[in-house]
């Protein structure tokens, strides 16, 4: 699973149990504030806490790193997990950028192409200028796995990087196999 589908379903599961124990609070009569002059501070603590230097400073420190953790969660979001495009040496010393789609789609075509590959499934991941691949193929019943990584590893992705002049493109590959039923004998 991908980092940030981590990191979001932590965060919801700590919303999750913090709003079952606020309702558990609520229903159970322990809320512990009974009107509007009532507050987390009294006066007396409020003062005892303005003559200590450091209570201030850990008190802001803290909000701000909640702050931030909540503004690095948001823009986290904002990003996108596939690559758009892919900067491909043209040799004159400049640049060309190849859509990642097309290169996506492109691999997947010569991989689909072997026998005993039903689909297969490519994305592009990481930087225009260091992508990686995560190849998922759906297998025949007749499919020999070794002879599809071997397309997979010596032809679909050895094409890819001489068409974009990568040095290397490192892929992760996931085979599974396509249900099927045995064919009845009568």
């Amino acid at each position: 699973m991908r980092r940030l589908g981590v990191v979001n379903r932590i965060v919801l599961g700590l919303l999750g149990l913090l709003l079952v124990a606020l309702g558990a609070a609520l229903l159970g009569g322990l809320w512990p504030w009974s009107g509007r002059a009532d507050v987390v501070l009294s006066q007396a603590e409020r003062e005892r806490y303005q003559a200590e230097g450091w209570w201030w400073w850990a008190v802001l420190g803290g909000l701000a790193l909640c702050v931030l953790l909540a503004l690095w969660w948001f823009l986290s979001q904002l990003r996108r997990s596939r690559l758009a495009a892919l900067l491909v040496d043209t040799g004159d010393g400049a640049f060309a950028l190849l859509r990642g789609k097309a290169m996506e789609r492109v691999v997947s075509a010569e991989l689909a192409a072997v026998d005993g590959v039903a689909r297969s499934h490519v994305t592009l991941h990481g930087r225009r200028s260091a992508p990686s691949a995560r190849v998922r193929v759906l297998l025949a019943p007749h499919a020999v796995p070794a002879d599809a990584l071997d397309v997979l590893a010596d032809q679909a992705l050895a094409h890819a990087r001489e068409a974009t002049g990568l040095a290397e493109l490192p892929a992760e590959a996931r085979f599974d196999a396509e249900s099927h039923h045995a064919r009845r004998v009568t």
